[in-house]
């Protein structure tokens, strides 16, 4: 029986994918919960009735596992994984690897033939709004051949961490209460209940670190000429990003058979009436572990063009679905 650790479970990422992990059937007998410093004692949830001890990462031994999750920070990750993959095949989701030619980067389903060129026995996952992205858009680029992406992203506080998503409900339960908001700004550089912040993540020049990701991230997985400019704001929702994406292609597209290639992609969900209400919101794929599409439309400002609207869970659909999947085709 395949046996995973899976570091960083402080965190929803690490603790979603070990929900992924549980309701795949995976006994908690061969799963491990790790943190860089974890105190005796420290317990996590696993499914709906066990819970696991949290180790701590220094002196653990990954020979007694077959699969190293890493939903750490980048440094955390740097720092262990040459010990981890020593040992056991390491999924890193933190970076902390990017422009390895030997790390290959993966969302499973579009470039998972590429795990044979993790040379050093590590593969990356991309961010998950990159992953919602990519996904749906696999078998246009192979019929069509994508040119260029523009994307608006819309994401939850979450992307913060937890420390994000206490910062809104405090923020907001401050704000019915009528006090004052002085001592619950940390997180974010302005208020975040009521509001939309367009920033993601520190300034690298005039981008910020999450629409940096979105273009050298799709180039790496999906091609390295295809031009991306993405726009990232937070607001004020706890999970999920919603995404309007507009695709230029190489070959004259029709929005029907774009509509019929993405119907066909494992994982993606195609719900688009043009009536109100006939689409989805962020609120609606809380706990799915699908991506969906709605607001389909020809773009009739460039040729060859269509948008979309695209909604997921950031951390089920985005992050632990992937990761679940190309852990188990690690070790086949």
């Amino acid at each position: 029986m395949t046996k995973y650790a899976v570091i960083g479970v402080s965190e929803s990422t690490g603790r979603e994918i070990l929900s992924a992990l549980s309701e795949a059937g995976i006994s908690s007998k061969n799963v491990y919960a790790l943190e860089p410093r974890s105190a005796l004692g420290n317990m996590v949830s696993y499914g709906e009735e066990d819970e696991l001890d949290i180790l701590g990462l220094d002196g653990f031994d990954f020979s007694k596992v077959d699969v190293a999750i890493f939903t750490t920070v980048k440094e955390v990750s740097k720092k262990y994984i040459p010990t981890a993959v020593k040992s056991c095949k390491v999924i890193d989701c933190s970076n902390a690897y990017f422009g390895d030619p030997d790390v290959p980067m993966i969302v499973d389903g579009l470039n998972d033939q590429n795990l044979s060129k993790a040379k050093k026995g590590i593969i990356s996952v991309p961010s998950a709004d990159v992953t919602q992205l990519l996904l749906p858009l696999k078998n246009i680029n192979e019929e069509y051949g994508i040119k260029r992406i523009v994307v608006s992203v819309y994401t939850a506080a979450s992307v913060y961490g937890k420390d994000g998503m206490d910062e809104l409900f405090n923020q907001t339960r401050k704000i019915f209460m009528n006090d004052t908001l002085v001592d619950d700004q940390k997180v974010f550089k302005k208020q975040i209940a009521f509001n939309v912040i367009p920033q993601v993540g520190e300034f690298i020049g005039d981008e910020t670190s999450a629409e940096w990701s979105f273009n050298s991230e799709v180039k790496q997985v999906l091609n390295p000429d295809v031009k991306v400019h993405a726009n990232c704001a937070v607001i004020p929702a706890f999970i999920g990003c919603g995404q309007f994406i507009n695709i230029e292609c190489a070959k004259d597209i029709d929005v029907e058979d774009a509509r019929n290639l993405m119907k066909k992609v494992p994982g993606v969900v195609v719900f688009d009436k043009h009536v109100d209400g006939g689409y989805v919101t962020i609120n609606d794929v809380q706990g799915e572990n699908d991506i969906y599409i709605s607001r389909m439309r020809q773009d009739t400002s460039i040729e060859n063009g269509i948008s979309f609207w695209c909604v997921a869970d950031n951390f089920r659909a985005g992050m632990a679905r992937n990761v679940l999947s190309l852990a188990q085709k690690l070790v086949k």
